[in-house]
């Protein structure tokens, strides 16, 4: 951006590109998340995939937190902008050659009764997929819990714990330790119990974890970290199955409506889990604004009330909403293996029929 361009033209380029920077991810990031259902209808294969990405996200955010950090630290206002560049133009390339070889290492091996369908009868297969607006929903309060304690974690650190030193230490107990603990341990669970019990154990999980946090939070940090790391572990196994649970609502609309619709499933479900950042994210400022917060001050036990229910009792309440959601879920793996054949039987009848029509 030219710095002599004046304020407002300065506003409309970032809101522009920013606009194309979303609308650039989403059409990378459909398709890619769609990958799942298409390389596989095993439900250990797709928790694996599932743990796969979860962990691979929470290492290049660690990763890359260390790699950039220091970066930003040791500079000044005036060379910021550089490094800003550097790093964007350094990560925009690492991105363009990743994809690459994930399109070219990938393969999808379902194959679709109905190649392309309309609009129209997507969204018929797609209103009458309940087990996906379940998921929906369980998927909303999950991510309302995760993105309510990232944004409550600067406040409770500074106000609570007086000391922002201990931030970095909040964040790879959150991120770091609750994903690379759960992930591994999701395939081997979907295995023995399921993945509609492994999410349930995953939210009670997190549900206690969060409100031994916020018992313990004000009086015993080593205490708190540790249930702070075992609500995290429930939210990692929880956001890591389901995955596998959204690829399985797929297989639920085909054998409804006879069609697949991949990308229009994982768009509905992307799009709730953007709306459960976007609400968990503004839920500790609503609260911190009753409360009586003023930024730089000495708190009031309002506030830190406040700041401790963002940070642990409505990650909680939504945890156990999310449980509770679950609960009712209808698609267990008996019914998903049930489906799974079916689809299979249709598919070798459809082709004999196809083969004798031919010969």
């Amino acid at each position: 951006m030219p710095t002599d361009w004046s304020h407002g033209s300065k506003v409309v380029y970032a809101y522009l590109t920013y606009m194309g920077l979303g609308l650039c991810y989403s059409l990378v990031n459909i398709p890619y998340g769609s990958l799942a259902t298409a390389m596989t209808q095993q439900p250990q294969s797709r928790a694996r995939l599932g743990a796969a990405r979860g962990i691979a996200a929470s290492l290049t955010f660690v990763c890359l937190a260390f790699l950039i950090g220091p970066s930003i630290k040791n500079s000044s206002p005036e060379e910021m902008v550089s490094v800003y560049h550097f790093w964007t133009i350094v990560l925009a390339i690492a991105g363009m050659v990743l994809y690459f070889i994930c399109f070219k290492s990938t393969r999808e091996n379902v194959v679709r009764i109905v190649a392309q369908p309309s609009l129209k009868i997507s969204l018929q297969t797609l209103k009458r997929n309940r087990p996906l607006f379940m998921l929906c929903i369980g998927a909303l309060c999950v991510l309302i819990s995760t993105f309510a304690v990232s944004a409550s974690s600067l406040f409770y650190v500074r106000y609570v714990l007086n000391d922002t030193g201990l931030f970095t230490v909040l964040v790879l107990v959150q991120n770091l330790v609750g994903t690379v603990a759960s992930a591994p341990l999701v395939p081997g669970m979907v295995a023995r119990i399921g993945k509609k019990n492994t999410f349930l154990i995953g939210a009670l999980l997190g549900t206690c974890g969060y409100l031994l946090f916020f018992w313990v939070s004000v009086w015993s940090l080593p205490v708190a970290l540790v249930a702070l790391a075992i609500a995290s572990i429930g939210q990692g196994v929880t956001m890591t199955v389901m995955w596998a649970l959204e690829a399985d609502t797929v297989e639920y609309g085909e054998y409804l409506t006879g069609v697949r619709i991949e990308g229009l499933t994982y768009s509905l479900f992307s799009f709730t889990r953007k709306c459960g950042q976007a609400i968990g994210g503004s839920i500790p400022a609503f609260i911190l604004g009753l409360s009586g917060y003023i930024a730089n001050q000495v708190q009031t036990p309002e506030v830190i009330m406040g700041i401790r229910t963002s940070i642990a009792l409505v990650p909680c309440g939504f945890m156990l909403l999310a449980f509770v959601i679950i609960w009712f879920y209808p698609l267990t793996d008996k019914k998903f293996k049930e489906i799974v054949v079916e689809i299979d039987n249709r598919k070798k009848v459809q082709q004999q029929l196809i083969s004798d029509i031919t010969n």
